[in-house]
């Protein structure tokens, strides 16, 4: 099988191929007797523009997770899946605005780094080891994985050949040439891969739409086919358990859940914390450039579903249609499991010449996030465990080629576990959102409250990080059939109670520095907000999210609130006493409010993300 490549597909292919890698080493390259040190090479020497950081963020996101995995769901689930993208959109602009500042100030490199100067070694150890774990055997693993799965459907190249092909694609110039070379090419790699994604989907939708009616003809029939079956909920945004005949789709996508509930946690621990994104806005020129790249990115984002969701639904229409079925005659395969939705269509819609290219856009999501997560990964290991606990007076040429050396063994690995970890799974996104759910929640609390609140204290963040996989693994035996993005709430209940009592208890703590009196009166304000908040959230959640009335919302998922009221309860009580309190830990950052000031452009931008993503949730509720 070859997906019908004509010599024109092999040649544009090849040319991507060619031309990713003689960018990234040549990009790669040192100036003549000048040597790399460990800012070039781990955070691109703080030279990133605003748009080299949109494009990167959204390279090093998109992936065979989202091509393959997020198409798959689609295929299973619906448009619903699409929460995640859009709901991003919106966390890009909380971190652009209020975490990203704090970070750049702070002159942070790695997230344990943060961990190390704000609690101490314990948590930064802790902390580096959880995003170890989950690049190797999560993150690298399951995007080699599925960027295989495509290669064997698509040219019937073997999966144990593809998997180590492309961890080393994408291991040659990222590990010699380190974050500025992930960066660079990641500017070609956005444009392959939204230009190719969007042309396979518009293919597709042609197809549908006939010969005359054309791709928006193809997607309106696409809609009319599902909703013509009122118990399909392939285009509901919000998913209600009564209208989910076997529970599979309320289980992954508990209605309001992905509103109110924990997908605010992935996002944010995925957005504000984990390595291999921040570090994009980590190396930026400046502030403002840094802002402009995360907005930049959070409009890419918008576009995700049409590029990798929409083709999924088309195909489960095509297969699920009697009178679409004519369109099936003479094509290649059929899809045995969902995460092969993606790689059907474009076997057998892209047109030869395109067809390469959207290959290309494939392997260019693939390459590029296996690049990244590469990097990051010898980041963290190098400089939040080598130089602070093997070797504190590493020199500069020692910590780049431990760098490289912590790649290419993260490299080989992943080579050797994805079969194992991913063989017989049939959406490996559920997987990949599931299982770094059990480290989120106490990510978001505990460099959350490290980033905002002067009073939390190293005790607190220890027992808070000790305290999260064990909560998270008690909580899935205790409540097994509960969705797992409600359950993560409960769990992030659970570690800010914990996490809320060890610190307001801690006697190992200093006398707080005043608060200018502009500062004092808007905490104390921001507090009151969060605190009715809470309130509001609280009294509907026990209106409409527990059993207590006939009434109640529990076919929505409305429990899911409770987390968002434990978190502006959490955000209150930070607000309030750092207004007031007289104690501090001696490791608290200070800050002024000016620093989360933004200009007029950064609040339009923001404020026409928000008016998207309203309008598609008003359309497709």
């Amino acid at each position: 099988m070859n997906a019908g490549f004509t010599t024109l597909d092999y040649m544009i292919f090849i040319a991507y191929a060619l031309l990713i890698m003689s960018l990234g080493l040549w990009i790669s390259r040192s100036k003549k007797g000048v040597e790399k040190d460990s800012k070039d090479y781990f955070l691109a020497g703080g030279t990133l523009s605003w748009w080299a950081i949109g494009a990167s963020l959204i390279a090093a996101n998109i992936s065979a997770e989202h091509f393959i995995g997020m198409s798959g769901s689609g295929f299973r689930i619906g448009l619903g899946i699409a929460a995640y993208e859009w709901i991003a959109a919106l966390t890009l602009i909380l971190v652009a605005k209020y975490l990203l500042p704090l970070m750049i100030e702070k002159k942070i490199y790695t997230m344990p780094q943060l961990a190390k100067e704000r609690y101490g070694k314990g948590v930064s150890f802790f902390f580096s080891f959880f995003w170890l774990l989950v690049y190797v055997f999560v993150n690298l693993t399951s995007v080699a994985w599925l960027g295989a799965l495509a290669m064997e459907q698509i040219l019937g190249f073997p999966r144990e050949y593809g998997v180590p092909a492309l961890l080393v694609f994408a291991g040659i110039y990222s590990i010699y040439g380190g974050l500025k070379a992930v960066a660079w090419t990641d500017v070609i790699q956005v444009v392959f891969l939204v230009g190719g994604g969007l042309i396979t989907a518009w293919f597709a939708l042609d197809a549908v739409g006939g010969d005359t009616g054309g791709a928006i003809q193809g997607f309106v029939t696409v809609l009319q086919k599902v909703r013509e079956v009122p118990s399909d909920l392939h285009f509901n945004m919000i998913i209600d358990r009564n209208l989910d005949i076997d529970g599979t789709v309320f289980k992954d996508l508990p209605g309001l859940a992905v509103i109110f509930g924990a997908m605010w946690l992935t996002n944010l621990g995925y957005w504000g914390f984990n390595q291999y994104i921040i570090q994009k806005g980590l190396a930026a020129k400046n502030l403002k450039e840094a802002k402009k790249g995360l907005i930049f990115g959070a409009y890419l984002k918008i576009l995700i579903p049409i590029i990798v969701i929409i083709p999924g639904i088309t195909a489960y229409v095509l297969f699920n249609h009697p009178d679409l079925q004519h369109t099936l005659v003479g094509l290649d395969g059929t899809i045995q499991v969902a995460d092969e939705a993606y790689p059907w269509l474009l076997r057998n819609f892209a047109p030869a010449g395109i067809r390469g290219l959207a290959f290309a856009a494939l392997v260019a999501a693939v390459v590029s996030s296996l690049a990244s997560m590469l990097n990051s990964t010898s980041t963290i290991f190098t400089l939040d465990i080598y130089r602070d606990m093997v070797k504190p007076n590493a020199s500069e040429h020692q910590m780049v080629k431990v760098g490289r050396i912590t790649a290419f063994v993260a490299l080989v690995i992943a080579i050797i576990s994805a079969k194992p970890l991913l063989g017989g799974l049939d959406q490996a996104f559920q997987y990949i959102q599931e299982y770094t759910g059990f480290i989120y929640p106490g990510v978001v609390v505990v460099f959350g409250m490290g980033l905002l609140w002067k009073r939390a204290t190293n005790r607190a963040a220890l027992w808070t990080t000790i305290a999260t996989i064990p909560a998270g693994i008690l909580m899935k035996i205790a409540l097994p059939d509960l969705p797992f993005i409600i359950r993560m709430g409960y769990v992030c209940i659970v570690l800010i109670t914990l996490a809320v009592v060890l610190v307001l208890t801690d006697s190992h703590q200093v006398k707080a520095k005043p608060v200018s009196e502009k500062h004092h009166g808007m905490l104390t304000r921001a507090g009151w907000y969060f605190g009715i908040g809470a309130a509001v959230t609280f009294i509907a959640g026990v209106i409409w999210g527990t059993p207590l009335f006939d009434f109640n919302l529990l076919n929505l998922g409305f429990n899911s609130i409770f987390m968002m009221s434990a978190l502006l309860v959490f955000l209150s009580i930070i607000m309030f006493t750092n207004a007031s309190s007289g104690r501090q830990d001696d490791k608290a950052y200070d800050f002024e409010p000016d620093l989360f000031d933004t200009d007029g452009k950064f609040a339009a931008g923001a404020f026409g993300i928000v008016l998207i993503i309203v309008a598609l949730y008003a359309y497709f509720w």
